[in-house]
């Protein structure tokens, strides 16, 4: 695909996450797999006033390929997950209001409802706390997505990944309203989980679900 479309895509995505509300200010960044990198959006730049020159250009190695900007502050998560996850070629990573909530509390979230199923697991596993910017951070998230397409990161956010950025948006979309509706579901009283082979159905029946 042409480079610049994937730029132009990168920069669509981060003013999705802003208007969206999954993200305030400059926070949350994107990325998007390219031949042999990837494209990211870059470090400080308000979503608005960002342009597809803006988006910066980094190989599987983390060295800056192409680009004016510093690379976000997070390019090590998204160099990781991409190492650790051929099947993925976009992420989005975003601090969204419940998500981050639920994350500050080291909580997964777990079967509570059918579709926490949509994320690809019985639950959404929340990564152990590390210093944003780092490898370890990154090798936390590999691990907390291992079978995943989204978990959150204990006193952080969360992170959602897919074939493109539309179905990374939109699955962060479904996490932070999963968030939401779990932590007003603590707040009533106990929560009650459905079962393993529910969950197992519930995992089949997504292999099919919006195809």
């Amino acid at each position: 695909m042409n480079p610049w479309k994937l730029r132009s895509d990168v920069v669509a995505a981060g003013l999705a996450l802003a208007r969206r509300g999954l993200s305030a200010g400059t926070t949350g960044n994107v990325s998007l797999r390219h031949a042999t990198g990837f494209f990211v959006s870059p470090s400080g730049v308000p979503y608005e006033s960002m342009s597809a020159g803006d988006v910066v250009q980094m190989d599987l190695r983390g060295q800056t390929v192409a680009g004016h900007r510093a690379p976000s502050s997070e390019w090590r998560l998204h160099l990781g997950l991409y190492r650790a996850r051929p099947d993925v070629d976009a992420i989005v990573h975003a601090h969204p209001r419940y998500a981050t909530a639920l994350a500050c509390t080291g909580r997964d979230i777990p079967a509570f409802h059918y579709m926490v199923a949509i994320a690809g697991g019985d639950s959404i596993r929340c990564a152990p706390y590390a210093s944003f910017g780092t490898e370890e951070l990154a090798e936390n998230a590999a691990r907390a997505l291992e079978g995943r397409r989204a978990c959150l990161l204990a006193n952080h956010g969360a992170i959602a990944v897919g074939a493109d950025l539309e179905s990374a948006l939109d699955l962060m979309v479904e996490v932070e309203e999963l968030a939401a509706q779990y932590a007003i579901a603590l707040s009533v009283g106990d929560v009650t989980l459905l079962s393993p082979e529910e969950m197992a159905r519930m995992l089949e029946r997504f292999k099919t679900y919006g195809k």
